[in-house]
């Protein structure tokens, strides 16, 4: 009973030291991820705490069960809206990416390391995928705010990634270990197993968690427990039939989070929560289990993987993905640094040790090393990249809090709550429709009604009672300012104009060129035109003097278009280390062709002048030797 008591006692510090801690992170910009990474080692053997933990398999068992709640709550969080608009290149990037990634860092190892191709291809594999928590933690928690393309693809990818590093490094320790026992057939086999079954799992299950959840009748309480059971259910049962019980923990939680839910909100805070515990769990418990002793002797080694996989293998995977894509340069340099491995590497890193290999502890403290490299070095700086690249967009503020009511009969109704900014429309005197009369305001920390408040203020926090879909029209009045300072001017022009004027009647009131094939076009035909349907907010489009800019969307339909009366001067490309796209490249090696071809005709031009002037001066002196003949006779 004691140890039972104290081993309680050691799990609740080091969960309490962990919260704590992060706060540190926020303070001083460090990754929440390496925090916890630190908080395990220093308690672990060779740290202060002294705690000897080398179960490898408990170690996977909970770390495969706390990154399946990891992931189901990423796809629940994830808009079907985001994969519209990056659904292509973020599944190049979860699946080539990944083959790229690691060839290139097998080819590194076999240098580095000496190890086999096998070995070294597994090691790739290891650290091919990046780090889905650590991504949404930095990019959601941390409060990047980027475009919505250059987000949605780096969070689709870091999601639906692992289920391929999983099945490379499977198929790896299976192909070392069989000896070549195995029918060439095997691996597609496995990767269509995988893949296809992951799939289908994960939308039935999803399916099935919202029939559950919405035709079931419970105590409030007991929906959360239901939709964790079904999703490690969904996970479990996946894994069981050979398939990636990660990609159905994923897909289930995709489906589950765009269908409408009863309890939704309330579900949706249960798995965040559940979120940051399953990610501090893991690792800390990941650690725990390293030692850190044996890191010395394997740095340089690892450093160099690292470098490699950092700065040579996943730009260059990022470069060839991309190609198709319409990303700019900066996006996608931003988009190749934002690869940080994390808790997927070092769990996949246990699998050589679970298989028995005999370099399975190598590979565990070179991922480790990696993993600790990565966050250190990208987790750091990936806000200040994002500044540097131009790539951070004005917050579009919205509600601070949403409830979800459950009322009798079909009543679908919410309590939102918004803090009062200094340049709302209702600041400014806007009268507040019938249906937008808040029913509580808390000014300077007092409870007061609509009736004792004859006008509303910035800082005010209001509460009030509206349909869902009203949400997006009390943003309007409450979260949007209507003067917008100077960053947001920046960003989303001077003016605001309706997206159905024509392109003539812009012309015509300021004066711009026209083209005529245009001239009938709305700006919003023009944006679609131009980006292939795929507008989002912050793409811009140059007409004459004047920069036109999507500003608002609703419903995947641009409906206000910044102009920009004075843009600024357009960046002739973004500052190293930028990686050029391809159409850029192509610009580059014709200039430097025709740069060629020019000295090559400046070369040749000389020597037919040196050659001329020689031959003239031969003519000369031929000429001069017949008239001196001519005068001696």
């Amino acid at each position: 009973m004691e140890f039972n008591n104290l081993i309680i006692l050691i799990a609740t510090i080091l969960l309490l030291v962990s919260i704590f801690t992060s706060l540190i992170s926020f303070r001083i910009g460090a990754p929440l991820l390496l925090i916890f990474l630190g908080v395990g080692l220093a308690a672990g053997e060779d740290g202060i705490g002294g705690i000897s933990f080398d179960n490898t398999p408990a170690a996977f068992l909970i770390g495969s069960v706390a990154l399946a709640i990891i992931l189901f709550e990423s796809g629940f969080d994830t808009r079907f809206s985001s994969y519209r608009v990056a659904a292509a290149p973020a599944l190049t990037l979860a699946t080539v990416g990944v083959l790229i990634t690691t060839g290139l860092v097998g080819l590194a190892a076999h240098v580095a390391l000496s190890l086999p191709w096998r070995e070294s291809l597994l090691l790739g594999a290891i650290v091919s995928s990046t780090d889905a928590a650590a991504v949404f933690f930095l990019l959601r928690v941390g409060g990047i705010t980027l475009r919505d393309r250059v987000r949605s693809t780096l969070e689709i990818e870091s999601g639906t990634n692992d289920p391929m590093s999983i099945f490379l490094t499977l198929a790896l320790v299976q192909l070392i270990t069989a000896d070549g026992d195995q029918s060439p057939w095997h691996l597609p086999a496995l990767f269509l197993s995988q893949i296809g079954g992951g799939v289908l799992f994960g939308l039935v299950g999803g399916w099935l968690l919202v029939l559950a959840i919405n035709r079931v009748k419970l105590e409030p309480g007991l929906y959360p427990i239901v939709s964790l059971s079904m999703a490690l259910f969904i996970f479990a049962l996946a894994g069981v039939a050979e398939g990636s019980g990660f990609l159905a923990v994923y897909v289930a939680g995709l489906v589950a989070g765009n269908s409408k839910l009863r309890g939704a909100q309330s579900l949706r805070r249960f798995h965040n929560g559940l979120t940051w515990l399953s990610q501090i769990v893991m690792f800390v418990m990941l650690g725990l289990l390293a030692s850190p002793a044996q890191f010395p002797s394997l740095f340089l080694p690892a450093a160099a993987l690292a470098v490699v996989l950092i700065l040579v293998a996943r730009p260059i995977a990022i470069w060839l993905c991309l190609a198709p894509f319409r990303f700019t340069n900066n996006e996608t340099t931003f988009i190749a640094w934002v690869g940080l491995r994390g808790a997927v590497s070092i769990l996949l890193a246990i699998v050589p040790i679970l298989f028995g290999l005999p370099d399975g502890q190598l590979y565990f403290n070179i991922a480790f090393l990696i993993v600790m490299m990565s966050l250190l070095v990208q987790g750091w700086t990936i806000r200040p990249l994002a500044h540097w690249l131009k790539l951070i967009v004005p917050p579009r503020i919205g509600p601070v809090d949403r409830v979800e009511l459950e009322l009798p009969g079909q009543a679908d109704y919410e309590l939102v709550a918004y803090t009062i900014l200094e340049h709302s429309p209702v600041v400014s005197g806007h009268r507040l429709p019938r249906w937008a009369r808040p029913s509580l305001i808390i000014r300077d920390g007092q409870v007061r009604t609509i009736h004792t408040v004859r006008h509303l203020q910035a800082g005010d926090l209001v509460y009030l009672f509206t349909a869902p879909s009203r949400v997006s029209m009390l943003d309007r009045l409450f979260g949007e300012t209507r003067e917008l300072a100077e960053d947001d001017r920046q960003f989303f022009g001077d003016l605001a104009l309706k997206a159905d004027m024509t392109v003539a009647a812009l012309a015509e009131l300021y004066g711009l060129p026209l083209s005529i094939r245009n001239a009938k076009l709305t700006l919003a035909e023009l944006f679609r035109q131009e980006f292939r349907d795929a507008v989002e907010v912050g793409d811009r489009l140059r007409m004459g003097s004047v920069e036109l800019i999507a500003r608002d969307m609703q419903d995947g339909e641009l409906r206000v278009v910044g102009l920009a009366l004075e843009p600024a001067a357009p960046q002739s490309g973004p500052r190293p280390p930028a990686i050029p796209l391809p159409r850029d490249l192509i610009r580059m090696l014709e200039a430097a062709r025709s740069r060629l071809y020019f000295r090559l005709w400046q070369r040749r031009q000389r020597r037919q002048a040196r050659r001329a002037e020689r031959l003239a001066r031969r003519q000369a002196k031929r000429q001069a030797k017949d008239e001196a003949s001519r005068s001696a006779d």
